[in-house]
């Protein structure tokens, strides 16, 4: 080692010589052990008898810890209980044993990001799984931080076109704007969300898929984003790795988006799923024997949830970051509590309805039940108008559909109802889109200008 990189060392009064834990006890997702002192989310090492340790200081360039060191031995400090301390594997507990030595290796976890990634997928530590060689980045962000302060956000007050008409002109939503997206399963999120990454007036877009099936990924990629990553990362987290990766795999998206819009770009941020994001941290909280709530969620849950979606948002003077998080609602019940909390969370919602898919209707957009909560402040009076004028008339056809299948209703009884029934055909035609279909602010618009006043 040249004598410069030893002064180098001891100027920043680097650890040269590393203390180390061990393992008291291997539990079936969970590691106890003592011997060191560490922090609540500092990076620990473990290190199986006989094997060495690595001193990671050794590396000038910032890389990630996957690339330094096997991710099957790292884990995540979550609890401390005096002397023992509770960490969370990245990977799963077999192959280590009590005594197993524990090596801290960073204070809280940091990833690479740079402009490298656009294009790639990679999974929740910053490491590329699409065999396309190594990303070189010289820059790392911390995986948490504090959302933007209240005071520090900006005004939503610019339209953020996502291509899909019926989103664009009914539910228009803002650049900065938190959206969900909520539906069971089968319903077609990752279908609508294909449509939005293509049609998204987007710089960067970051995807982040947790706890999905293997198989869905690269269906996903091929088949709802025509193999196009154009300025496009996609962090993914499949349902067969471990708690920790599926709930920092979230978090690491995030990170990705935050350091792409301090850039000051205008970045499109879509998750699936908050629910699969909310069972790793349920596992998590039930092997540390936090109290289950209601269908087994612990409280952690709850108070993760906005650490993760308030992060999303318009920052004064830098760029903005326009999020999507997809909720799967267990038998279509939106009084689940991850979806009830989500909810209250958001800017908005988009619900998906299997009864529109059945008829024919795609995107499954239930207009009546969805709202956007920024619509009032950025589009005009006249928009808004035909915005309340469609929902009136729709919301009539559903509530007198029996009656008008039936014949019971005699056309006269309602001018209004009149009038609904008059356009039905043309408002149905509206709400329908082929997949690889997009249009455009202005040319939304312009049709649901045109039905309302035909």
């Amino acid at each position: 080692m040249p004598l410069s990189h030893i002064k180098e060392k001891l100027k920043h009064n680097m650890n040269l010589s590393p203390s180390y834990g061990q393992l008291i006890k291997v539990m079936q997702n969970m590691f106890v052990a003592d011997g060191v002192k560490p922090s609540v989310g500092d990076i620990v090492k473990i290190i199986p008898s006989g094997q060495s340790g690595q001193n990671l200081n050794d590396d000038d360039e910032v890389q990630n810890l996957g690339s330094l060191c096997d991710a099957k031995s790292l884990g995540m400090v979550i609890a401390i209980e005096g002397e023992k301390f509770f960490i969370s594997p990245f990977s799963f507990v077999e192959g280590h044993k009590c005594g197993d030595r524990v090596e801290i290796l960073n204070h809280g976890l940091n990833i690479p990001v740079s402009e490298a990634m656009l294009g790639r997928v990679i999974n929740p530590l910053g490491e590329p799984i699409d065999d396309k060689g190594s990303l070189q980045t010289y820059t790392s962000t911390p995986l948490m931080r504090s959302p933007l302060s209240a005071l520090k956000r900006g005004l939503i007050d610019e339209v953020f076109e996502v291509g899909v008409k019926s989103i664009d002109s009914i539910l228009t939503c803002g650049k900065g704007q938190k959206m969900g997206i909520f539906a069971g399963s089968g319903v077609g999120k990752s279908t609508l969300m294909g449509m939005i990454v293509r049609g998204a007036k987007a710089h960067i877009k970051v995807i982040a898929l947790i706890g999905e099936r293997g198989r869905e990924v690269p269906e996903f990629i091929y088949k709802n984003l025509n193999n196009d990553l154009t300025n496009t990362i996609l962090v993914v987290a499949t349902s067969d790795d471990s708690p920790l990766m599926r709930k920092y795999g979230a978090f690491s998206a995030m990170a990705i988006a935050e350091y792409f819009k301090s850039l000051g770009n205008d970045v499109l941020f879509i998750m699936d799923s908050v629910t699969r994001f909310a069972m790793a941290q349920r596992e998590i909280g039930l092997a540390l024997g936090e109290p289950p709530t209601s269908k087994g969620y612990p409280p952690s849950v709850l108070t993760l949830l906005p650490q993760l979606m308030e992060r999303a948002g318009k920052e004064d003077g830098v760029g903005s970051i326009t999020a999507f998080f997809t909720v799967l609602v267990e038998g279509d019940d939106l009084s689940d509590p991850i979806a009830d909390q989500s909810r209250s969370i958001l800017d908005g919602h988009i619900v998906l309805n299997r009864d529109l898919t059945d008829m024919g209707i795609y995107p499954p957009i239930n207009i009546l039940n969805s709202a956007s909560r920024i619509i009032n402040d950025i589009i005009s009076p006249e928009h808004l108008g035909y915005v309340r004028k469609f929902r009136r008339l729709y919301s009539l056809i559903k509530e007198n559909e029996v009656l008008i299948r039936i014949g019971a209703y005699q056309r006269g009884a309602d001018i209004e109802l009149d009038e609904a029934i008059n356009k039905r055909t043309a408002m149905e035609a509206f709400l329908k889109q082929e997949i690889d279909e997009k249009w455009d602010f202005q040319r939304s618009l312009d049709e649901l200008c045109r039905i309302m006043q035909e």
